[in-house]
């Protein structure tokens, strides 16, 4: 046993932690920060990049298929899935070694175990060796989150799989049911069923993507079917029996039972905050459905206690927790930070593509706004014919009255990228002329931005107005 003194301890070493623990080091703050397992947390591990790893390969397993569309002569195309797989793991293991060589060279000390308060100030870490004691003055909790667990679909990792086991699949599957038509399952499911897999979707909902914008819901939903994945919506998922050779699995449509018949079922019905077993409770830290409530300096109601990403509410992304691990660090080290955004980016990697900022075009109506919509189509864009990926369009919501800016929504090719314009327009108060009246570069997707918003206007050259 040992004891430790710092002035800041962080607990995980995730997209929130890690950066937390570089920013605490680059302002002069002692800090020590324990991780149990993934330098980089899930997402860069286990979620977020190895499965844009895998999308990306699929992706140029379906173009490549098809590259004869445009005077490309290829053989048959053929899939070595486990080197595939090792060249996944490595960018993930590049990236994870990165982190740690960061938080090192910014001189933050790391200790490998599982954390535990014992006081506000005082933290216990069982490692390997033993239990070692941490007292500081500072600590944030950056614990993030897991899969949720579904009666009668417990995860074994061999017929059942969480988003995790998914993405660690030695061969690919003939067959797959995802239970769960969120982002995470049609992200994985869309990505099998390029790969060759038969895929089934089962939503509970009346909608895949429940939530999102009923124009992009309509659009993905024919990309859907024209893929030749079969969607079960309003259908409750009861059980499974083991095969032969994998499941079948059980559901209920209007009080209907059947079965698919499948080598997996891929469960992705939502994500729980590890808020347990962190000793919480103990030191009186207030927590609700177990997300940790804090305030707009990532303050929880107990003194030096603060807390960042997943685990404090939604919406659960990377990105968020990052910058909340920013703005916890600079008011440990005495600054004037608050989480103070206009828009969080959320991106869902289907294809096409999705992205939003802001507000959606329903939301703004139901917050009570003369909205003003433009619509831009990529089906007769340049840019996009020439990438051969035309489904899709952006939507530019403004307020009828001031012209102010308040979201955007984008379905189609590298929406992911093109919502950082939109992002920063909403950041820094643009107006929806604003957009309109910059000169976009030619032939490029980013024009498909500044058509919507002329179409806003009802100044659109490249469209019909309306």
């Amino acid at each position: 046993m040992a004891t430790h003194k710092t002035d800041a301890l962080v607990i995980g070493a995730g997209p929130g932690g890690y950066v937390a623990a570089i920013r605490l080091g680059q302002l002069g703050v002692k800090t020590m920060l324990v991780e149990k397992e993934y330098y980089g947390g899930v997402c860069l591990n286990v979620g977020c990049i190895p499965s844009k790893a895998l999308i990306t390969a699929a992706k140029q397993v379906e173009k490549t298929r098809s590259a004869a569309d445009i005077g490309i002569e290829v053989g048959e195309v053929k899939i070595d899935y486990a080197k595939t797989q090792k060249w996944k793991q490595g960018i993930s293991d590049k990236l994870s070694g990165g982190v740690k060589f960061l938080l090192e060279n910014n001189g933050v000390t790391i200790l490998e175990g599982e954390a535990k308060f014992k006081t506000p100030n005082k933290v216990e870490v069982k490692t390997k060796d033993g239990v070692d004691t941490i007292e500081t003055s500072h600590t944030i909790v950056a614990t993030g989150s897991r899969s949720v667990e579904i009666p009668g679909f417990e995860y074994d990792g061999k017929l059942v799989l969480s988003s995790t086991h998914a993405l660690s699949l030695s061969k690919i599957p003939k067959k797959l049911v995802v239970i769960g038509g969120g982002y995470i399952g049609l992200e994985l499911g869309m990505m099998f069923q390029k790969l060759g897999t038969e895929v089934t979707v089962v939503e509970m909902m009346d909608q895949v993507l429940p939530g999102f914008d009923a124009d992009v819901v309509k659009q993905l939903s024919r990309n859907l079917k024209k893929k030749k994945i079969t969607v079960h919506l309003q259908t409750k998922a009861l059980g499974y029996d083991k095969k032969k050779s994998g499941v079948a699995v059980r559901i209920e449509k209007n009080g209907k039972e059947s079965t698919i018949e499948a080598d997996h079922v891929l469960v992705t019905v939502g994500r729980r905050p590890n808020s347990e077993n962190l000793g919480l409770e103990d030191i009186g830290v207030e927590v609700e459905k177990g997300f940790i409530q804090v305030n707009e300096k990532l303050q929880t109601n107990v003194p030096g206690v603060y807390a960042i990403g997943d685990v404090v509410g939604n919406p659960m992304l990377a990105h968020k927790a990052s910058k909340e691990g920013e703005v916890a660090a600079e008011v440990i080290a005495g600054k004037s930070t608050v989480f103070d955004v206009r828009a969080i980016p959320a991106v869902v990697f289907t294809d096409p593509e999705i992205a939003e900022a802001g507000l959606s075009e329903a939301k703004a109506k139901e917050e009570g706004y003369d909205v003003e919509v433009g619509k831009y189509g990529f089906a007769a864009h340049g840019r996009a014919m020439t990438t051969r990926e035309t489904d899709g369009f952006i939507k530019v919501i403004g307020d009828r009255k001031t012209h102010d800016l308040l979201g955007v929504t984008i379905i189609g090719p590298e929406a992911s990228d093109l919502i950082a314009e939109a992002a920063l327009a909403l950041e820094m108060g643009a107006s929806v002329e604003d957009i309109a009246l910059t000169i976009h570069a030619h032939p490029t997707l980013g024009e498909a931005m500044m058509e919507a918003s002329k179409s806003a206007l009802g100044e659109a050259i490249h469209a019909l107005n309306k």
